[in-house]
Protein backbone atom coordinates (compact mmCIF):
# COMPACT_ATOMS: atom_id res chain seq x y z
CA UNK A 1 0.00 0.00 0.00
CA UNK A 2 2.53 2.37 0.89
CA UNK A 3 5.91 2.52 -0.85
CA UNK A 4 9.62 2.37 0.29
CA UNK A 5 9.76 6.79 0.78
CA UNK A 6 6.64 6.57 3.06
CA UNK A 7 7.62 3.61 5.32
CA UNK A 8 11.14 5.68 5.62
CA UNK A 9 9.45 9.02 6.26
CA UNK A 10 7.81 7.04 8.98
CA UNK A 11 10.93 5.37 10.43
CA UNK A 12 12.52 8.67 11.00
CA UNK A 13 9.60 10.45 12.47
CA UNK A 14 9.11 7.69 14.76
CA UNK A 15 12.79 7.43 15.47
CA UNK A 16 12.52 11.18 16.35
CA UNK A 17 9.71 10.72 18.96
CA UNK A 18 11.13 8.09 20.74
CA UNK A 19 14.03 10.12 21.36
CA UNK A 20 11.82 12.89 22.09
CA UNK A 21 10.02 10.03 24.39
CA UNK A 22 13.56 9.07 26.71
CA UNK A 23 14.64 12.82 26.84
CA UNK A 24 11.22 13.85 28.39
CA UNK A 25 11.20 10.72 31.05
CA UNK A 26 14.15 12.10 32.39
CA UNK A 27 12.17 14.60 34.39
CA UNK A 28 8.64 13.90 36.30
CA UNK A 29 7.30 17.05 34.94
CA UNK A 30 7.68 16.15 31.30
CA UNK A 31 7.05 12.27 31.61
CA UNK A 32 3.48 12.19 30.54
CA UNK A 33 3.88 14.10 27.63
CA UNK A 34 7.33 11.92 26.85
CA UNK A 35 4.92 8.67 27.10
CA UNK A 36 2.54 9.87 24.78
CA UNK A 37 4.96 10.61 22.01
CA UNK A 38 6.86 6.92 22.18
CA UNK A 39 2.95 5.59 21.93
CA UNK A 40 2.19 7.79 18.71
CA UNK A 41 6.06 6.64 17.56
CA UNK A 42 5.30 3.14 17.95
CA UNK A 43 1.46 3.53 16.31
CA UNK A 44 3.52 5.36 13.05
CA UNK A 45 6.21 2.44 13.15
CA UNK A 46 3.89 -0.20 13.30
CA UNK A 47 1.11 1.45 10.79
CA UNK A 48 3.52 2.44 8.21
CA UNK A 49 5.52 -0.95 8.27
CA UNK A 50 2.61 -3.37 8.52
CA UNK A 51 1.57 -1.88 5.27
CA UNK A 52 4.58 -1.54 3.40
CA UNK A 53 6.15 -2.76 0.70
CA UNK A 54 7.01 -7.23 0.95
CA UNK A 55 4.53 -7.26 3.15
CA UNK A 56 1.15 -9.84 3.29
CA UNK A 57 -1.38 -12.14 5.19
CA UNK A 58 -3.19 -8.85 6.11
CA UNK A 59 -5.68 -11.27 7.51
CA UNK A 60 -3.34 -12.91 10.10
CA UNK A 61 -1.31 -9.68 10.97
CA UNK A 62 -4.08 -8.32 12.09
CA UNK A 63 -5.95 -11.39 14.15
CA UNK A 64 -2.47 -11.46 16.19
CA UNK A 65 -2.74 -7.38 16.89
CA UNK A 66 -5.76 -7.75 18.04
CA UNK A 67 -5.55 -10.73 20.33
CA UNK A 68 -2.01 -9.03 21.79
CA UNK A 69 -3.43 -5.75 22.13
CA UNK A 70 -6.11 -7.77 24.02
CA UNK A 71 -3.82 -9.57 26.08
CA UNK A 72 -1.68 -6.36 26.44
CA UNK A 73 -5.21 -4.17 28.03
CA UNK A 74 -5.82 -6.66 30.23
CA UNK A 75 -2.60 -7.62 31.65
CA UNK A 76 -1.96 -3.50 32.25
CA UNK A 77 -5.41 -3.12 34.00
CA UNK A 78 -4.68 -5.85 36.13
CA UNK A 79 -0.82 -5.07 37.24
CA UNK A 80 -0.41 -3.67 40.21
CA UNK A 81 2.01 -0.58 40.54
CA UNK A 82 4.08 -2.94 42.95
CA UNK A 83 4.26 -5.74 40.22
CA UNK A 84 5.49 -3.53 37.47
CA UNK A 85 9.22 -4.72 37.72
CA UNK A 86 7.99 -8.33 37.19
CA UNK A 87 5.87 -7.16 34.15
CA UNK A 88 9.07 -5.33 32.69
CA UNK A 89 11.09 -8.21 32.97
CA UNK A 90 8.23 -10.48 31.43
CA UNK A 91 8.26 -7.98 28.73
CA UNK A 92 12.04 -8.06 27.94
CA UNK A 93 11.55 -11.93 27.72
CA UNK A 94 9.37 -11.25 24.84
CA UNK A 95 12.03 -9.00 22.93
CA UNK A 96 14.64 -11.62 23.21
CA UNK A 97 12.63 -14.33 22.18
CA UNK A 98 11.53 -12.70 18.68
CA UNK A 99 14.98 -12.09 17.73
CA UNK A 100 15.17 -16.03 18.33
CA UNK A 101 12.62 -16.27 15.92
CA UNK A 102 13.57 -14.39 13.58
CA UNK A 103 16.79 -15.49 13.57
CA UNK A 104 16.25 -19.10 12.98
CA UNK A 105 13.47 -17.83 10.80
CA UNK A 106 16.31 -15.82 8.87
CA UNK A 107 18.40 -19.10 8.28
CA UNK A 108 15.21 -21.20 7.16
CA UNK A 109 14.34 -18.95 4.51
CA UNK A 110 18.38 -18.36 3.54
CA UNK A 111 18.39 -22.33 2.68
CA UNK A 112 15.26 -22.04 1.20
CA UNK A 113 16.51 -19.54 -1.63
CA UNK A 114 19.08 -22.03 -1.82
CA UNK A 115 17.20 -25.32 -2.54
CA UNK A 116 15.12 -23.41 -5.11
CA UNK A 117 18.23 -22.39 -6.80
CA UNK A 118 19.25 -25.79 -6.74
CA UNK A 119 15.79 -27.42 -7.79
CA UNK A 120 15.54 -24.76 -10.79
CA UNK A 121 19.06 -26.15 -11.72
CA UNK A 122 21.14 -22.52 -11.42
CA UNK A 123 24.87 -23.57 -10.06
CA UNK A 124 26.46 -21.02 -7.75
CA UNK A 125 27.58 -17.61 -9.90
CA UNK A 126 30.98 -16.22 -10.24
CA UNK A 127 32.11 -12.72 -8.34
CA UNK A 128 30.21 -11.06 -6.06
CA UNK A 129 26.65 -11.30 -7.69
CA UNK A 130 22.98 -11.77 -6.13
CA UNK A 131 20.74 -14.71 -6.14
CA UNK A 132 18.61 -12.78 -8.46
CA UNK A 133 21.53 -11.86 -11.09
CA UNK A 134 22.20 -16.16 -11.07
CA UNK A 135 18.00 -16.50 -12.15
CA UNK A 136 18.64 -13.99 -14.29
CA UNK A 137 21.36 -15.40 -16.15
CA UNK A 138 19.84 -18.84 -16.49
CA UNK A 139 16.90 -17.26 -18.27
CA UNK A 140 14.69 -17.79 -15.16
CA UNK A 141 14.41 -13.69 -13.83
CA UNK A 142 10.79 -14.29 -12.26
CA UNK A 143 11.77 -17.47 -10.36
CA UNK A 144 11.68 -15.80 -7.26
CA UNK A 145 8.66 -13.40 -7.40
CA UNK A 146 6.67 -15.97 -5.87
CA UNK A 147 8.58 -15.14 -2.46
CA UNK A 148 7.44 -12.24 0.13
CA UNK A 149 9.45 -10.03 2.61
CA UNK A 150 12.41 -11.72 3.76
CA UNK A 151 12.88 -14.41 1.61
CA UNK A 152 13.36 -11.57 -1.77
CA UNK A 153 15.75 -9.98 -0.04
CA UNK A 154 17.87 -12.78 0.69
CA UNK A 155 18.05 -13.88 -2.94
CA UNK A 156 18.61 -10.30 -3.74
CA UNK A 157 21.73 -9.92 -2.02
CA UNK A 158 25.28 -10.90 -2.95
CA UNK A 159 28.01 -13.07 -1.19
CA UNK A 160 29.03 -10.14 1.03
CA UNK A 161 26.09 -9.52 2.55
CA UNK A 162 24.88 -12.50 3.23
CA UNK A 163 27.90 -13.39 5.68
CA UNK A 164 26.97 -10.19 7.76
CA UNK A 165 23.38 -11.40 7.47
CA UNK A 166 25.04 -14.59 8.86
CA UNK A 167 26.57 -12.40 11.37
CA UNK A 168 23.55 -10.72 12.27
CA UNK A 169 21.88 -13.73 13.06
CA UNK A 170 24.08 -15.48 15.44
CA UNK A 171 24.08 -11.89 17.67
CA UNK A 172 20.50 -12.18 17.25
CA UNK A 173 20.04 -15.25 18.79
CA UNK A 174 23.10 -15.52 21.25
CA UNK A 175 21.32 -11.91 22.69
CA UNK A 176 17.95 -12.64 22.34
CA UNK A 177 18.47 -16.25 24.13
CA UNK A 178 20.35 -14.91 27.29
CA UNK A 179 17.88 -12.10 27.17
CA UNK A 180 14.68 -14.59 27.58
CA UNK A 181 15.74 -16.98 29.66
CA UNK A 182 17.97 -14.36 32.31
CA UNK A 183 14.58 -12.21 31.91
CA UNK A 184 12.27 -15.31 32.94
CA UNK A 185 14.70 -15.65 36.08
CA UNK A 186 14.52 -12.43 36.79
CA UNK A 187 10.67 -12.37 36.96
CA UNK A 188 10.69 -15.21 38.93
CA UNK A 189 12.54 -13.85 41.79
CA UNK A 190 10.52 -10.26 41.66
CA UNK A 191 7.17 -12.40 42.00
CA UNK A 192 8.86 -14.64 44.78
CA UNK A 193 8.27 -17.79 42.68
CA UNK A 194 12.38 -18.36 41.98
CA UNK A 195 14.48 -18.19 45.72
CA UNK A 196 15.97 -14.61 45.63
CA UNK A 197 19.24 -16.06 47.31
CA UNK A 198 22.43 -16.25 44.66
CA UNK A 199 22.60 -19.86 43.62
CA UNK A 200 25.42 -20.95 40.79
CA UNK A 201 26.28 -24.74 39.76
CA UNK A 202 29.81 -26.15 40.81
CA UNK A 203 32.12 -24.36 38.65
CA UNK A 204 30.60 -21.22 39.01
CA UNK A 205 31.43 -18.58 36.24
CA UNK A 206 34.02 -21.02 34.45
CA UNK A 207 30.66 -22.53 33.24
CA UNK A 208 29.13 -19.51 31.66
CA UNK A 209 32.68 -18.82 30.12
CA UNK A 210 32.72 -22.37 29.02
CA UNK A 211 29.36 -21.83 27.57
CA UNK A 212 30.65 -18.58 25.67
CA UNK A 213 33.43 -19.93 24.21
CA UNK A 214 31.21 -22.76 22.51
CA UNK A 215 28.87 -20.56 21.21
CA UNK A 216 31.82 -18.68 19.94
CA UNK A 217 33.25 -21.69 18.02
CA UNK A 218 29.51 -22.44 17.15
CA UNK A 219 29.38 -19.50 14.99
CA UNK A 220 32.42 -20.05 13.33
CA UNK A 221 31.00 -23.34 11.92
CA UNK A 222 27.94 -21.46 10.99
CA UNK A 223 29.69 -18.48 9.11
CA UNK A 224 32.01 -21.24 7.37
CA UNK A 225 28.66 -24.01 6.51
CA UNK A 226 25.73 -22.85 7.54
CA UNK A 227 22.99 -24.75 8.24
CA UNK A 228 20.52 -24.76 10.96
CA UNK A 229 21.85 -27.19 13.62
CA UNK A 230 24.88 -24.58 14.93
CA UNK A 231 22.30 -22.36 15.67
CA UNK A 232 20.06 -24.48 17.67
CA UNK A 233 23.03 -25.43 19.64
CA UNK A 234 24.09 -21.56 20.18
CA UNK A 235 20.36 -20.93 21.29
CA UNK A 236 20.17 -23.81 23.61
CA UNK A 237 24.23 -22.75 25.07
CA UNK A 238 22.55 -19.18 25.51
CA UNK A 239 19.66 -20.08 26.94
CA UNK A 240 21.84 -21.66 30.16
CA UNK A 241 24.19 -18.27 29.80
CA UNK A 242 20.94 -16.42 30.81
CA UNK A 243 19.79 -18.69 33.78
CA UNK A 244 23.19 -19.01 35.37
CA UNK A 245 24.07 -15.40 34.86
CA UNK A 246 20.55 -14.32 36.62
CA UNK A 247 20.68 -16.82 39.10
CA UNK A 248 23.95 -15.96 40.66
CA UNK A 249 22.70 -12.76 41.70
CA UNK A 250 21.19 -11.80 44.91
CA UNK A 251 17.42 -10.81 44.63
CA UNK A 252 18.12 -7.37 46.45
CA UNK A 253 20.15 -6.36 43.49
CA UNK A 254 16.95 -7.36 40.84
CA UNK A 255 16.80 -3.49 40.11
CA UNK A 256 19.92 -3.35 38.42
CA UNK A 257 19.36 -6.52 36.73
CA UNK A 258 16.48 -5.69 35.56
CA UNK A 259 17.92 -2.25 33.75
CA UNK A 260 20.60 -4.37 32.54
CA UNK A 261 18.34 -6.78 30.85
CA UNK A 262 16.63 -3.91 29.37
CA UNK A 263 19.72 -2.82 27.73
CA UNK A 264 20.09 -6.64 26.61
CA UNK A 265 16.61 -6.40 25.00
CA UNK A 266 17.25 -3.51 23.05
CA UNK A 267 20.84 -4.98 21.64
CA UNK A 268 18.33 -7.60 20.62
CA UNK A 269 15.88 -5.80 18.75
CA UNK A 270 18.82 -3.90 16.66
CA UNK A 271 19.97 -7.49 15.88
CA UNK A 272 16.64 -8.22 14.56
CA UNK A 273 16.68 -5.10 12.52
CA UNK A 274 19.51 -5.59 11.00
CA UNK A 275 18.49 -8.89 9.48
CA UNK A 276 15.01 -7.84 8.71
CA UNK A 277 16.43 -4.65 7.19
CA UNK A 278 14.45 -2.55 9.21
CA UNK A 279 16.06 0.68 9.61
CA UNK A 280 13.76 1.80 12.78
CA UNK A 281 14.15 -1.70 14.49
CA UNK A 282 18.11 -0.48 14.39
CA UNK A 283 17.59 2.66 15.80
CA UNK A 284 14.98 1.83 18.25
CA UNK A 285 16.83 -0.93 19.59
CA UNK A 286 19.85 1.05 19.84
CA UNK A 287 18.08 3.58 21.76
CA UNK A 288 16.64 1.14 24.37
CA UNK A 289 20.22 -0.82 24.85
CA UNK A 290 22.20 2.22 24.91
CA UNK A 291 19.62 4.21 27.06
CA UNK A 292 19.70 0.83 29.39
CA UNK A 293 23.66 0.85 29.99
CA UNK A 294 23.86 4.00 30.81
CA UNK A 295 21.04 3.58 33.43
CA UNK A 296 22.48 0.55 34.55
CA UNK A 297 26.05 2.13 35.33
CA UNK A 298 24.25 4.97 37.04
CA UNK A 299 23.01 2.46 39.19
CA UNK A 300 25.96 0.35 39.60
CA UNK A 301 27.29 3.59 40.91
CA UNK A 302 24.81 4.06 43.21
CA UNK A 303 25.09 0.61 44.61
CA UNK A 304 29.03 0.56 44.89
CA UNK A 305 28.52 -2.30 42.05
CA UNK A 306 31.34 -3.27 39.41
CA UNK A 307 29.51 -2.87 35.78
CA UNK A 308 31.33 -5.40 34.38
CA UNK A 309 30.50 -7.82 37.63
CA UNK A 310 27.08 -7.01 36.76
CA UNK A 311 26.89 -8.19 32.82
CA UNK A 312 28.51 -11.38 34.47
CA UNK A 313 26.24 -11.95 36.95
CA UNK A 314 29.06 -11.95 39.96
CA UNK A 315 28.00 -9.77 42.52
CA UNK A 316 25.08 -10.08 45.29
CA UNK A 317 26.77 -12.45 48.00
CA UNK A 318 28.53 -11.08 51.32
CA UNK A 319 32.62 -11.47 51.30
CA UNK A 320 32.55 -12.28 55.07
CA UNK A 321 31.33 -12.45 58.74
CA UNK A 322 29.02 -9.55 59.40
CA UNK A 323 29.69 -6.92 62.23
CA UNK A 324 26.93 -8.07 65.28
CA UNK A 325 24.39 -5.76 66.20
CA UNK A 326 24.03 -4.41 69.27
CA UNK A 327 20.95 -2.71 71.64
CA UNK A 328 17.70 -2.92 70.95
CA UNK A 329 14.88 -2.29 68.30
CA UNK A 330 12.15 0.04 70.62
CA UNK A 331 9.01 0.55 69.50
CA UNK A 332 6.73 3.71 69.24
CA UNK A 333 2.79 4.22 68.71
CA UNK A 334 1.02 6.66 66.35
CA UNK A 335 0.67 9.19 69.67
CA UNK A 336 4.18 9.48 69.95
CA UNK A 337 5.40 10.01 66.32
CA UNK A 338 2.40 12.88 65.72
CA UNK A 339 3.69 14.31 68.83
CA UNK A 340 6.99 14.57 67.23
CA UNK A 341 5.85 15.91 64.07
CA UNK A 342 3.89 18.73 66.00
CA UNK A 343 7.00 19.87 67.39
CA UNK A 344 9.21 19.57 64.25
CA UNK A 345 9.99 22.12 61.59
CA UNK A 346 11.78 19.81 59.15
CA UNK A 347 10.94 17.12 57.81
CA UNK A 348 12.55 14.45 55.43
CA UNK A 349 10.30 11.05 54.30
CA UNK A 350 12.16 8.33 52.86
CA UNK A 351 9.88 5.59 51.01
CA UNK A 352 11.15 2.58 49.79
CA UNK A 353 9.55 -0.56 48.74
CA UNK A 354 7.35 -1.39 51.51
CA UNK A 355 5.40 1.77 51.18
CA UNK A 356 4.74 0.25 47.68
CA UNK A 357 3.62 -3.16 48.78
CA UNK A 358 1.44 -1.24 51.20
CA UNK A 359 0.03 0.70 48.57
CA UNK A 360 0.51 3.74 51.08
CA UNK A 361 1.58 6.45 48.63
CA UNK A 362 -1.92 8.49 49.12
CA UNK A 363 -1.59 7.98 52.94
CA UNK A 364 1.80 9.78 52.69
CA UNK A 365 0.40 12.29 49.84
CA UNK A 366 -2.32 13.69 52.71
CA UNK A 367 0.09 13.63 55.42
CA UNK A 368 2.55 15.46 53.16
CA UNK A 369 -0.83 18.37 52.68
CA UNK A 370 -1.08 18.26 56.63
CA UNK A 371 2.36 18.87 58.23
CA UNK A 372 3.25 21.66 55.09
CA UNK A 373 -0.23 23.17 56.23
CA UNK A 374 0.71 23.28 59.45
CA UNK A 375 3.79 25.34 58.18
CA UNK A 376 6.10 22.29 58.39
CA UNK A 377 8.98 21.83 55.44
CA UNK A 378 8.35 18.54 54.32
CA UNK A 379 10.32 16.68 51.74
CA UNK A 380 11.10 13.41 49.87
CA UNK A 381 14.66 11.66 49.31
CA UNK A 382 14.68 9.16 46.80
CA UNK A 383 17.69 6.99 46.68
CA UNK A 384 17.99 5.97 42.84
CA UNK A 385 17.72 1.97 43.72
CA UNK A 386 14.56 2.66 46.34
CA UNK A 387 11.86 -0.10 45.19
CA UNK A 388 12.13 -2.63 42.56
CA UNK A 389 12.54 -0.50 39.26
CA UNK A 390 14.69 2.72 38.26
CA UNK A 391 12.05 5.31 39.55
CA UNK A 392 9.56 3.05 41.01
CA UNK A 393 8.70 6.05 44.13
CA UNK A 394 9.15 8.79 42.10
CA UNK A 395 6.05 6.65 39.75
CA UNK A 396 4.29 5.89 42.94
CA UNK A 397 4.51 10.06 44.64
CA UNK A 398 3.55 11.48 41.37
CA UNK A 399 0.60 9.23 41.22
CA UNK A 400 -0.29 9.82 44.60
CA UNK A 401 0.08 13.96 43.37
CA UNK A 402 2.70 14.43 45.60
CA UNK A 403 4.96 18.20 43.89
CA UNK A 404 7.54 17.11 42.04
CA UNK A 405 9.84 19.94 43.54
CA UNK A 406 9.78 18.52 47.19
CA UNK A 407 10.73 15.22 45.59
CA UNK A 408 14.66 15.27 45.49
CA UNK A 409 17.33 13.08 44.40
CA UNK A 410 20.61 11.35 46.89
CA UNK A 411 22.64 13.60 45.99
CA UNK A 412 20.32 16.65 46.52
CA UNK A 413 19.38 16.24 50.20
CA UNK A 414 21.97 13.82 51.73
CA UNK A 415 23.61 16.84 53.47
CA UNK A 416 20.36 18.12 54.78
CA UNK A 417 19.67 15.32 57.49
CA UNK A 418 22.12 16.56 60.32
CA UNK A 419 20.19 19.94 60.19
CA UNK A 420 16.70 18.01 60.01
CA UNK A 421 14.57 17.24 62.98
CA UNK A 422 12.34 14.26 62.11
CA UNK A 423 12.61 11.38 59.13
CA UNK A 424 10.34 8.93 58.75
CA UNK A 425 11.23 5.80 56.79
CA UNK A 426 8.70 3.54 55.08
CA UNK A 427 9.49 0.72 54.16
CA UNK A 428 13.25 0.68 53.25
CA UNK A 429 16.38 -1.22 53.98
CA UNK A 430 19.31 -1.08 52.25
CA UNK A 431 19.20 2.21 51.17
CA UNK A 432 19.38 3.62 54.65
CA UNK A 433 21.70 1.12 56.02
CA UNK A 434 24.73 2.68 57.93
CA UNK A 435 26.12 -0.99 57.77
CA UNK A 436 27.40 0.41 54.08
CA UNK A 437 29.60 2.57 55.41
CA UNK A 438 30.53 0.98 58.61
CA UNK A 439 31.08 -2.71 57.95
CA UNK A 440 33.39 -3.94 55.56
CA UNK A 441 32.15 -7.02 55.44
CA UNK A 442 28.68 -6.45 54.45
CA UNK A 443 27.27 -7.73 51.06
CA UNK A 444 26.37 -3.58 50.87
CA UNK A 445 29.52 -2.32 51.50
CA UNK A 446 30.93 1.22 50.14
CA UNK A 447 26.96 1.53 48.46
CA UNK A 448 25.95 5.35 49.17
CA UNK A 449 23.64 5.35 51.17
CA UNK A 450 20.66 7.85 52.91
CA UNK A 451 22.79 8.94 55.73
CA UNK A 452 18.93 9.16 57.80
CA UNK A 453 20.66 8.19 61.25
CA UNK A 454 21.87 11.73 61.50
CA UNK A 455 18.50 13.12 62.07
CA UNK A 456 17.53 14.08 65.20
CA UNK A 457 15.02 11.64 65.45
CA UNK A 458 14.26 8.52 63.08
CA UNK A 459 10.98 6.94 62.29
CA UNK A 460 10.70 3.74 60.63
CA UNK A 461 7.40 2.27 59.51
CA UNK A 462 7.90 -1.74 59.31
CA UNK A 463 5.75 -4.84 59.49
CA UNK A 464 8.13 -6.74 61.88
CA UNK A 465 11.64 -7.10 63.48
CA UNK A 466 12.58 -9.25 60.49
CA UNK A 467 15.63 -8.03 57.90
CA UNK A 468 13.30 -7.91 54.98
CA UNK A 469 13.56 -9.02 51.07
CA UNK A 470 17.37 -8.39 51.02
CA UNK A 471 17.85 -10.56 54.33
CA UNK A 472 20.53 -7.71 55.69
CA UNK A 473 21.04 -6.73 59.05
CA UNK A 474 19.90 -2.56 59.40
CA UNK A 475 22.10 -1.51 62.51
CA UNK A 476 19.86 1.87 61.99
CA UNK A 477 16.59 0.20 63.69
CA UNK A 478 18.89 -0.24 67.37
CA UNK A 479 20.09 2.97 66.72
CA UNK A 480 19.12 5.61 70.39
CA UNK A 481 17.52 8.09 67.94
CA UNK A 482 15.85 5.93 65.96
CA UNK A 483 12.04 4.70 67.32
CA UNK A 484 10.19 1.54 65.26
CA UNK A 485 6.76 2.14 64.02
CA UNK A 486 5.67 -1.04 63.50
CA UNK A 487 2.50 -2.16 61.38
CA UNK A 488 1.58 -1.85 57.54
CA UNK A 489 2.33 1.45 56.07
CA UNK A 490 -0.96 2.54 54.87
CA UNK A 491 -2.72 1.18 58.08
CA UNK A 492 0.45 2.76 60.19
CA UNK A 493 0.37 6.08 58.46
CA UNK A 494 -3.75 6.38 58.79
CA UNK A 495 -3.73 5.66 62.29
CA UNK A 496 -1.35 8.87 62.50
CA UNK A 497 -3.61 11.08 59.93
CA UNK A 498 -6.30 10.72 62.70
CA UNK A 499 -3.82 12.66 65.11
CA UNK A 500 -2.72 15.02 63.07
CA UNK A 501 -4.95 17.83 62.09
Amino acid sequence: MFGDQFVTAAAITASVLFILSLGGLSGQESAKRAVWYGIVGMALAVFFTMFGPGIGNYAFLLIAMVVGAVIGTVVAKRVEMTEMPQLVAALHSFVGLAAVFVGLNAEMERLRVIRKLADAGIDACEGAISAIACATQAGQADLFKEFQGFAYKVATKIPSEIAFLKVEVVLGIFIGAVTFTGSVIAFGKLAGKVDGKPFQLPGGHMLNAAAAFACLLLAVVYLAYGGMWPLVLIMLLSFFIGYHLIMGIGGADMPVVVSMLNSYSGWAAAAIGFTLSNDLLIVTGALVGSSGAILSYIMCKAMNRAFVSVILGGFGGASGPQMEVEGEQIAIDADGVAAALDEADSVIIVPGYGMAVAQAQNAVSELTKRLRGKGKEVRFAIHPVAGRLPGHMNVLLAEAKVPYDIVMEMDEINDDFPDTDVVIVIGSNDIVNPAAQDDPNSPIAGMPVLEVWKAKQVFVSKRGQGTGYSGIENPLFYKENTRMFYGDAKQSLEALLQKIS
